[in-house]
């Protein structure tokens, strides 16, 4: 069977592997798409080290859709030919490896399996490529779910790659009256325009005043500032954290998703007076796979073009490649 095997900064080897063996209790499957995430990107372009969970020498890959090849003697919960949804986090057989889960390897051996724990069933009516972005949007919606939005609330999300997209739809999904998004690249916010979001591109416009005409003022300590409950931060750029703290809008809630290994050092007195929630969000939890499944029903035809191009299995450096510019692309895939 192809797999593919981490080999550090710019490097990964396309190979062959063995077949598993399944077991009386385990179900084996076959890729059929598979997404770039941008821990893939992060650890191929420079090394390891950036804080994701990819180890030289490590299958790796993690959002994917898969089919059911062969199942075990004792398992009644799935048949061949099913299309499935892989829970990386008990897929994997260990959380820390979730990202190692091999997305990018034709088949996988899930043990031990069970039915809407380490597989799901996927809708019928979803295509491969918008099942292929299960995991991206679980990530993003527990991010979502953390901020514990209320209904006509307002949002604000950093990041127009797939996770802060994601945020986007879930956001609305969840009751928000207004979403806006914010990024750098004009291709990614043409798209989130497309979608009904608000938009700024944070490079060219001014993010301030643009935030206070679409929102207007909120209920703050400081002067002039947004009337923004939820501040999603899918980057993980310091600033954008910095901001939020300056901002002192009263209740409201700023969870951090994109990835930031640097330490920090916060003020935590006006944080306190302004009743200013930080939030950490990490990874999904098993609710969270069927709220994505509702989204994707109400908005496929959307979701669909957040896919700009999918490659076969085997030009997936070049996926990698061509994923890494933010500029032209929002999602990447590739087939197998």
């Amino acid at each position: 069977m192809r797999t593919a095997i981490y080999q550090g900064k710019h490097q990964i080897d396309l190979t062959e592997a063995t077949k598993p063996k399944v077991g009386p209790n385990d179900v084996l499957i076959k890729n059929i798409n598979a997404s770039v995430c941008g821990s893939d990107i992060a650890v191929y372009q420079h090394g390891p080290g950036t804080g994701h969970k990819i180890t030289v020498g490590e299958p790796f890959g993690h959002e994917m859709v898969s089919q059911v090849a062969e199942v075990g003697s004792e398992v009644t919960d799935f048949k061949v030919g099913q299309r499935v949804y892989p829970y990386p986090v008990f897929a994997a057989g260990d959380p820390h490896k979730a990202g190692e889960l091999g997305s990018f390897t034709e088949y996988l051996l899930i043990k031990n399996t069970k039915l809407n724990h380490d597989l799901y069933l996927v809708p019928e009516e979803l295509s491969n490529e918008v099942a292929a972005l299960t995991e991206p949007f679980t990530v993003a919606t527990r991010a979502v779910k953390r901020s514990h939005p209320q209904q006509g609330e307002n949002a604000c999300v950093f990041g127009a790659g797939t996770i802060g997209m994601a945020a986007a739809f879930t956001l609305r999904h969840l009751g928000c009256a207004k979403v806006m998004v914010v990024d750098r690249s004009d291709y990614r916010l043409n798209l989130a325009k497309k979608f009904g979001f608000a938009t700024v591109n944070s490079e060219k416009d001014d993010l301030r005043k643009s935030q206070l005409d679409y929102f207007g003022k909120g209920y703050r300590l400081q002067p002039d500032q947004a009337n923004i409950q939820i501040t999603i931060d899918a980057i993980g750029l310091p600033e954008i954290l910095q901001d939020y703290l300056d901002s002192q809008v009263i209740d409201s809630r700023f969870v951090m998703v994109g990835v930031d290994n640097h330490p920090k050092e916060i003020n935590l007195l006006p944080m306190t007076f302004a009743s200013q929630e930080l939030i950490g969000s990490g990874g999904y939890r098993p609710d969270d796979v069927a709220t994505v499944f509702d989204i994707f029903k109400n908005n496929q035809d959307q979701v669909a073009q957040m896919v700009t191009k999918v490659y076969p299995w085997e030009q997936l450096t070049e996926a990698i490649e061509t994923a890494s510019d933010p500029m032209k692309v929002m999602n990447i895939q590739v087939k197998y």
